[in-house]
């Protein structure tokens, strides 16, 4: 696979697949992340001289133009982002799209309207496709997070364009990513948490053939600890889970895995915010209150095993931690991680929510904003957007 570094962009129309979803309050950018995680890509192209044309969906329109949905507010946070005019099209698509595209100078920055106006998108419909890569002498694509949906602005539009390589943030997730599959160094400890079971069957079954410790948190440590017949109290259960959770510890049991569960937990009686908690200490939970997070031996547990290990990856809070009484596991992970010498890559947005929580972001390796695609990944599965660049590079 090409990196955009390999590939002459002086005076070259560039068009350059981001991920700009981000969320909108009051007609404005309420959070930028996503923006800010291409810049590098963005400005690299603008100081080589390319003609840079910018392409992103935005929410869900499902083919329709939707003027909320509209990127405007897009173009305005990144023109103050880059310090330079940012040209927000009619389109993406298009004979008025076409004729500004041409007229561009080297270092001007164009972003296309909304992709998803066009139902063409998500089916990768191979004329939309191609009218895109009308658009282009180069294309790259920036965006990690769409990289697992084979969409006309990430996989078909490859086979149109000349030349076709990837931008710094699809690098480097593929490689942070790429490298937990490869060869880690040990010990690797993956950590898991989060509300279901069912969410994460793919990625601890993958995991399991490639970790040493596997440490469980959230709710569905409730679920396993319940297969192995603990008592949970009015915690939640996936009742029609609990084979597989059985399932799940007895591989890794056959692996060698070393599978961490709740020894102790934060509890209370409602599931409500203002519910007054108290420290359960023991494994089982008395009848009538509910686990809402690790307990403290708990957290003690969870942070010995990860000063010890030499690669981490995590993804799932250990409780709700959106909540200031049961936010205290999740900090405990996070600082952790954030504490250990390992390599350590953490994915999911409550995860990362965490990191940027307590102050430790900085401490770790890589941070991965893929979603879907970082778990896809690490389920051995094929992203068509990485794939057809890998084909595209030969």
């Amino acid at each position: 696979m090409k990196s955009i570094e390999d590939i002459a962009l002086r005076g070259r129309r560039v068009l350059i697949r981001v991920d700009f979803n981000v969320p909108l309050k009051d007609g404005r950018v309420a959070d930028a992340t996503r923006i800010r995680g291409s810049l590098a890509t963005v400005r690299y192209a603008i100081e080589q001289g390319a003609r840079v044309v910018l392409a992103s969906h935005l929410g869900r329109p499902k083919g329709n133009v939707k003027p909320e949905l509209s990127l405007g507010p897009v173009a305005n946070e990144l023109a103050a982002e880059l310090d330079q005019p940012v040209v927000l099209l009619p389109d993406c698509v298009g004979p008025l799209v076409e004729e500004h595209v041409n007229a561009m100078l080297d270092g001007d920055v164009a972003l296309l309207e909304n992709l998803r106006f066009h139902a063409e998108e998500e089916a990768n419909d191979p004329a939309f496709a191609k009218a895109l890569a009308s658009l282009c002498d180069v294309y790259v694509n920036d965006a990690f997070g769409s990289a697992h949906r084979a969409h006309g602005s990430t996989a078909g539009i490859v086979e149109h364009v000349r030349e076709a390589g990837a931008g710094f943030l699809l690098m480097a997730e593929v490689e942070a990513l790429g490298g937990l599959l490869a060869n880690p160094a040990r010990p690797f400890v993956a950590v898991v948490g989060g509300a279901k079971v069912s969410d994460k069957i793919a990625l601890m079954r993958s995991l399991l053939g490639r970790i040493d410790s596997l440490i469980v948190g959230g709710a569905m440590a409730y679920t396993f600890l319940r297969a192995q017949g603990v008592e949970v109290g009015a915690s939640r259960v996936e009742e029609d889970k609990l084979a597989l959770a059985r399932e799940l510890l007895a591989e890794a049991a056959a692996r060698g895995v070393h599978v961490a569960l709740p020894v102790d937990h934060v509890v209370a009686r409602e599931f409500r915010e203002d519910s007054p908690v108290h420290d359960a200490d023991s494994a089982a939970i008395e009848p009538g209150w509910m686990g809402l997070d690790i307990g403290p031996r708990t957290r003690a547990d969870y942070s010995r095993i990860l000063s010890r290990a030499e690669t981490v990856f995590w993804n799932g809070p250990m409780g709700v931690f959106e909540w200031k009484s049961c936010s205290g596991g999740t900090a405990a992970v996070a600082n952790a991680v954030a504490d250990s010498k390992a390599v350590s890559v953490v994915g999911g947005g409550d995860s990362v929510a965490a990191l940027v929580q307590t102050g430790r972001a900085a401490d770790i390796t890589h941070i991965s904003t893929g979603g879907g695609a970082s778990l896809e990944l690490l389920e051995g599965k094929i992203l068509p957007g990485v794939a057809a660049l890998e084909a595209k590079a030969g």
